[in-house]
């Protein structure tokens, strides 16, 4: 069987973080196994569909409702939850529903903690990457928030 590349997907530290859309085919998750990711964090409100068909990819569910800012508390863990994944080699995705918002969120987060750069840098680093991420005021507030508590 073919695998596919799920839609909006990109890496933002390739072998270790990628974003994406919602996978909605089991050729979607073949193409993340194939390409090392063994966690998918979930944003969406409802799971995605065919999750069950790769086995070798533990989802992660971290439910926000769109266009709405994750809390500290969901930073920290889809954080943690890339930081034990790469500590064992192994790369993580995150998707919401476009793969621009909540996941562009969550993204520019994981820049703010790995690159030391300031919420602002790394929104735009984020929007370089990912044209059209972090989608509201709300969201921008959240990665500047959490830029300011890790000071």
């Amino acid at each position: 069987m073919a695998s596919e590349v799920p839609p909006n997907f990109s890496w933002v530290e390739p072998g270790r973080l990628a974003g994406l859309a919602m996978p909605r085919l089991p050729a979607h998750y073949r193409y993340m196994y194939e390409n090392g990711i063994r966690h998918l964090v979930s944003l969406t409100e409802r799971s995605p569909p065919h999750h069950d068909t790769c086995p070798g990819i533990h989802v992660h569910r971290l439910r926000i409702a769109d266009f709405h800012p994750p809390s500290p508390e969901q930073i920290q863990r889809f954080l943690q939850i890339v930081e034990d994944a790469n500590a064992k080699g192994e790369a993580a995705a995150v998707h919401c529903m476009l793969g621009f918002g909540r996941t562009g969120t969550m993204l520019a987060c994981y820049l703010v903690k790995t690159q030391k750069i300031s919420g602002a840098d790394a929104i735009r680093e984020i929007r370089k990457l990912r044209h059209g991420s972090i989608e509201t005021p709300d969201q921008e507030k959240a990665v500047v928030q959490f830029y300011q508590r890790t000071k």
